[in-house]
């Protein structure tokens, strides 16, 4: 089989923005960056300012040496190059109350460094077929919305809401204050899947298949649980896991 690393194409031009100042045009304009590329050893009042606003619009900015720059086989650069994101990223106070005003009952999904695109396309899928509201990403430590995570979603990436956040700590206690409990998925844990009250508002912390999820994390959550199994082996794929749990919630709210 071959890597599916290697696989992976290197970003068309036209998902790139190229350069200092376009890079700072594009944040000015309101433009969603999936991420912003600037060379490790780069400084001064420019440079600065890209910082600042990528900051105040919450995208991420990755330190890389000169050569990552290169590999996108662009001239002129200048240190600096951003990814347009795929997916329009939503405020995650405004999709809570979106979803409140409307009467529903909010059921998120959080991905603690899942960094496999296949199987954040897959758990996607699984996300809006079973009616989870949106996903929650952190700003660093997953994998990159690409072209190649929509085309694994089936398209279901562009159609539910996803919330990039700063801090998934943080983003817990958001939830607490709007009422929301939040559950983490942990193969160790004695309560089981079936065992959850998911009816209520709630969001589900599924963790990356090395390492499981963040234990301060984990800490914080409401409640732990596991997915029974009766074989004797060692976890479920995160995209099979994620499947199973949200369809027991919406088995539980049909």
């Amino acid at each position: 089989m071959k890597n599916f690393r290697q696989q992976q194409h290197r970003p068309k031009k036209n998902t790139l923005v190229i350069g200092r100042a376009a890079v700072i045009e594009a944040m000015q304009n309101g433009k969603q960056l999936e991420r912003i590329y600037l060379q490790a050893t780069v400084h001064g009042d420019v440079i600065d300012e890209i910082r600042k606003l990528a900051d105040k619009n919450g995208v991420p900015i990755n330190k890389v040496p000169v050569e990552k720059l290169n590999s996108f086989n662009i001239s002129n650069h200048e240190g600096c190059v951003a990814l347009i994101a795929k997916v329009q990223y939503q405020d995650l106070q405004q999709v809570i109350s979106f979803i409140v005003e409307n009467g529903e009952v909010p059921l998120f999904l959080i991905l603690d460094g899942i960094t496999d695109i296949r199987n954040i396309g897959a758990i996607a899928r699984s996300a809006f077929c079973f009616g989870v509201n949106a996903i929650i990403i952190p700003d660093k430590g997953v994998g990159t919305l690409n072209e190649d995570a929509i085309l694994t979603s089936a398209g279901a990436l562009e159609k539910i809401a996803v919330c990039r956040v700063n801090s998934l700590m943080k983003t817990v206690d958001e939830l607490h204050l709007n009422g929301i409990k939040v559950y983490a998925s942990e193969m160790t844990a004695s309560k089981k899947l079936f065992d959850l009250e998911l009816k209520e508002p709630c969001a589900i912390v599924m963790g990356g298949e090395e390492h499981g999820v963040y234990q301060p994390l984990m800490k914080i959550c409401d409640d732990q649980f596991q997915i029974p199994m009766t074989g004797n082996f060692e976890s479920l794929n995160v995209s099979v896991a994620a499947g199973i749990i949200l369809y027991e919630a919406m088995k539980q709210r049909i």
